[in-house]
């Protein structure tokens, strides 16, 4: 398929592009380290290595992390993106901090917790649609700089006030900044922005987890 200037290959069992994708796309301004949580093809991963210094791409799916190192090869970026294959920050050993972190989340409702195939670890989210969104809430602050953002797309199908409220709790500034509307649900981008009262709540919160 193409999308602008880039040619992107889909191979089987890997999550096309679609219109959560391209909200990501359209509002996307990249710059330092920037991790693709959840890279699917490689497209977000690509624009962000025409602006960012480096990206880091993750998939827990290893069809997908294999299509997207192609694609990084196709569009002449592989030297700025390193791809990884694992659960969320799990393969990040040296927890490195980022400038950016982007996650297309899964976040369609299903009854069973574990996707029946690769390709459903895309948009499977769980009961509710929120089993792998709060697993990245609770993970992600760790791992953003102060005056870092994190851009996060979800449907209205998984309760987009929880996401707000559990991101603001931990002193982040959140809000939503574009959104999509379709036949039976509400495709919202929401944008979360680390300061340095955000980084104090976060210290005080794992203090207290520990105490």
């Amino acid at each position: 398929m193409k999308f602008g200037d880039l040619t992107l290959h889909i191979s089987n069992n890997v999550y096309e592009p679609a219109e959560d994708t391209f909200l990501i796309a359209k509002n996307l301004k990249a710059e330092g380290l920037v991790l693709d949580m959840g890279t699917g093809c490689g497209i977000l991963s690509i624009l962000a290595a025409c602006k960012a210094k480096h990206v880091i791409a993750v998939d827990i799916n290893p069809y997908a992390a294999k299509c997207a190192k192609l694609n990084v090869e196709i569009n002449e970026v592989s030297s700025k993106v390193d791809i990884i294959v694992g659960d969320l920050f799990t393969p990040l050993i040296e927890r490195p901090i980022f400038d950016m972190i982007l996650f297309n989340a899964p976040y369609l409702p299903t009854e069973d917790s574990e996707p029946k195939s690769p390709i459903e670890y895309a948009w499977s989210g769980g009961r509710g649609g929120r089993e792998v969104i709060d697993s990245f809430i609770r993970q992600a602050p760790k791992y953003l700089k102060v005056g870092g953002k994190i851009l996060i797309v979800q449907s209205s199908l998984s309760n987009v006030e929880k996401t707000i409220r559990e991101f603001s709790k931990q002193g982040f500034q959140v809000r939503i900044i574009d959104r999509q509307n379709l036949f039976f649900e509400t495709i919202v981008l929401i944008e979360v922005f680390k300061d340095m009262l955000s980084e104090d709540i976060s210290v005080s919160n794992r203090k207290e987890k520990f105490a």
